[in-house]
């Protein structure tokens, strides 16, 4: 057992990996998980699956997240960017640019930390809830804020998930096909499993659970100019279906990773029985340690897939080596 924790949250798996696991179900993303994804490689073919990084334009779906902003550097006391360097020796003829660029690490095509979303909750057993992430990594502690305003994930941080690697089997669900643009449907157990059966879609340990619902189509329509209607599209998961969130536990994913906002519906109202604002968050970040993917670009994979008969492909999506940080932009391929 942890040395960190003596409770840990009921349906959790800390300490399942070891008392020092900073990267939950990927360790499901193992040398055999990776094979079976080399064999969904038949014909060669690759998608991106990234959005372009300053989609989806302005800051409407996430105000406190903004797009990335270029830079040049500065060299020789001023911006290199289409530097003629016969200003230092008039034999040179190079000619060169470096830029540098602030970037919010959620804003486009992402990768959720483990230390991203967690929770209060009484770890120790001492009656007064703490502060924690998954594992029972401590927020102030493990996971700290400076004076200087500065932040850095000690435990935790993106890194640990581009050192595995991150590359396996993804499975496509196609939830557009079943549940169009509008209105915002919320998916749970039922109509998944349904979906499912329907596209005979087969789901095992270790895959990457990737889910089309055609949001990124509608991002790209909108050219950076993004309008309310993007809030009340497209499928999400209910991540107050208690049963779907169980089956999720019990299918053995490695990760989730969805074209849309937050996998699951972002500003619904917190229900009595509730005691948090993202309930699958909850569940996958910060009880089982499934790292979320979010505003993916699924759709032209997702296209060809169906009319393929296939749903199974080769995934690498790593990370950016960021130390410290809490989530990352990432440009995913599939292999077809």
């Amino acid at each position: 057992m942890s040395k960190r924790w003596r409770n840990r949250p009921e349906g959790a798996n800390w300490g399942e990996f070891g008392e020092d696991d900073q990267i939950g179900r990927l360790n499901l993303m193992d040398e055999a998980k990776v094979l079976q994804g080399a064999v969904e490689i038949r014909v060669g073919k690759t998608f991106c699956l990234s959005l372009p990084l300053d989609y989806p334009g302005g800051n409407l779906l996430s105000p406190v997240r903004f797009p990335p902003q270029l830079r040049p550097v500065i060299r020789n006391d001023e911006p290199y960017y289409n530097y003629e360097w016969r200003k230092k020796n008039l034999k040179l003829t190079d000619i060169a640019s470096d830029d540098a660029v602030l970037l919010h690490t959620q804003y486009s095509t992402q990768w959720d930390s483990l230390a991203h979303r967690g929770s209060l909750f009484d770890a120790d057993g001492d009656g007064d809830p703490e502060p924690l992430y998954y594992n029972g990594f401590m927020a102030g502690s493990d996971i700290a804020l400076a004076d200087d305003n500065t932040s850095f994930a000690a435990a935790l941080g993106i890194e640990q998930m581009a050192v595995h690697g991150v590359q396996g089997r993804g499975v496509m669900v196609d939830l557009f096909s079943h549940c169009g643009e509008f209105p915002r449907r919320e998916v749970g157990y039922d109509e998944l499993m349904g979906i499912l059966e329907t596209d005979g879609v087969q789901v095992e340990k270790g895959d990457v659970l990737c889910l089309w619902t055609g949001l990124d189509r509608m991002i790209l329509r909108m050219n950076k100019q993004p309008d309310a209607s993007l809030k009340e599209a497209c499928a999400v998961l209910d991540g107050h279906d208690k049963r779907l969130l169980q089956w999720i536990s019990d299918s053995g994913i490695a990760a989730i990773a969805s074209d849309n906002l937050a996998v699951e519906n972002v500003g619904k109202a917190v229900p009595d029985c509730c005691t948090t604002t993202l309930p699958l968050h909850e569940h996958c970040l910060f009880k089982l340690g499934i790292h979320l993917g979010e505003l993916w670009h699924l759709a032209e994979l997702a296209q060809w897939l169906k009319a393929n008969g296939r749903s199974r492909f080769m995934l690498t999506a790593p990370p950016l080596r960021l130390t410290g940080a809490v989530g990352s932009p990432v440009t995913p391929i599939a292999t077809v």
